[in-house]
Parts: structure tokens; C-alpha cells; sequence
């Protein structure tokens, strides 16, 4: 997928709402995982993501900085991100407790 063709969302659109459920790609259009919540709103938020596993299972919760994802929108108008960070660097990370 060719993401630089998204248009990214506006700060007034990082929000639960819109983010929730979104999938987050990394390097190589590697699946990471998918958000799961938020905690805050706005460019300072972190988010949570269910990462790695299959169909929820085998997952782990992380968090990660809003400022770690590029949020965007497909030709279609379905919120995705992506990041630098790769499916072992995410899942490496400590898991989030709410």
C-alpha cells in the first residue's frame, strides 16, 4: 500500500472515535497491530495497541506515544497508521496495564 498518497489526519481528528480499531503498519506494510484505546486525546496521547497475535489471540497491550504513528486516511476514508517501529521492536515493549 502506498501510503504517502493518504491525506493525514488533522490534530482535531486524533481522537477515540476515529482511532479506535484502526490498524498500524510498520516498515514493509508489516502489520503491528491494532488500537485498542486511547489515553488522552490529541497529539499528546499515548496509544494502546493490541499487538502481534491472531484474531486477538496471543496479543499483548502496549503503549505508544501519538507521536510515534502517522495517522492517515485510505482511498476508501479508513483510518490507518504507521510507524518506524517493527513488530519485534512493539512487541519487545513493556505490556500496558490499564
Amino acid at each position: 500500500m502506498n501510503h504517502s498518497k493518504h491525506p493525514r489526519l488533522e490534530p482535531t481528528e486524533l481522537n477515540a472515535l476515529n482511532l479506535e480499531g484502526a490498524a498500524i503498519y510498520g516498515p514493509d506494510d508489516e502489520n503491528i497491530g491494532d488500537v485498542a484505546h486511547l489515553h488522552g486525546d490529541g497529539t499528546t496521547a499515548q496509544v494502546v495497541v493490541d499487538a502481534g497475535g491472531f484474531l486477538g489471540i496471543g496479543s499483548k497491550r502496549v503503549a505508544l506515544d501519538m507521536a510515534k504513528l502517522d495517522f492517515m486516511r485510505d482511498e476508501g476514508g479508513t483510518v490507518h497508521a504507521t510507524t518506524n517501529l517493527t513488530k519485534e521492536e512493539v512487541k519487545a515493549l513493556p505490556e500496558h496495564k490499564d
